[in-house]
């Protein structure tokens, strides 16, 4: 039996064209939610600009989390409505996902939960993949590379999931200023370690098959010891190294 992940992830297709001096992408988000974290990326904001409530975004129809790193679905979550609408953004835009605990944010008045629950502690990870049509592009069989990680603060024992909470639900990257113009899919990925199993059954990556199932990234269970920033020793986000200029 695989072992159990907590992964809240979403999927864009991203196109780049130049346009005289600058580099152009056009973003398509699709979103993936694969996490005992029950949380989804509900909207995409560039340079601050929200762009609307599931606008370019493949969105599942909860937040049912996935709990299998070579599970098929990893990549963009289980399937959900499609949006075909395509993002323009400009490599060194700071784009940023927008989760809620459901779709529409609040899943009741009042819920602390949202847009998580402050117990599912874990690094949020931006991925991003070429295609060729980011409108129809399916995200299996992809190569993809790493643009931004946040993981664990050793210092403050703050890990990304804290920072989104405190950002009011937003978790933000930015498009490497060196990448070649086309088309691209991107995705986020939060991975909660409050239930993580033990069972041990540079470049870019294929989702699923970035992740081991016994990589201690994914295994750690913050809670077994009442230890949520990990006794403030390092922790290495699972995955490639983000993509550098």
């Amino acid at each position: 039996m695989a072992a159990p992940t907590n992964m809240d992830l979403f999927s864009a297709p991203i196109k780049h064209t130049h346009n005289s001096s600058t580099i152009k992408s056009t973003v398509l988000i699709a979103l993936a939610v694969t996490a005992q974290a029950h949380t989804i990326f509900q909207s995409l904001s560039v340079n601050g600009a929200d762009q609307g409530q599931l606008v370019g975004l493949r969105a599942p129809k909860s937040n049912n989390p996935i709990y299998d790193v070579i599970d098929q679905q990893l990549a963009c979550g289980h399937p959900g409505s499609h949006s075909d609408k395509v993002i323009n953004v400009k490599a060194g835009d700071r784009i940023g996902a927008k989760w809620g605990h459901v779709l529409g944010g609040a899943q009741r008045p009042n819920d602390r939960d949202n847009p998580i629950a402050s117990s599912h502690k874990g690094p949020i990870s931006t991925y991003m993949a070429r295609v060729d049509n980011a409108a129809t592009a399916s995200p299996n069989g992809l190569k993809w590379f790493k643009i931004h990680e946040d993981g664990l603060d050793t210092r403050t024992g703050k890990w990304g999931v804290d920072n989104m909470i405190a950002a009011a639900g937003w978790a933000y990257a930015t498009i490497p200023r060196c990448l070649a113009p086309g088309q691209y899919l991107l995705r986020q990925e939060l991975l909660a370690l409050h239930s993580a199993g033990s069972v041990v059954p540079s470049a870019t990556v294929s989702i699923p098959g970035a992740y081991k199932q016994d990589d201690k990234g994914i295994l750690l269970q913050i809670w077994v010891k009442d230890v949520p920033n990990n006794g403030r020793k390092a922790y290495t986000v699972p995955g490639p190294r983000p993509m550098s200029c």
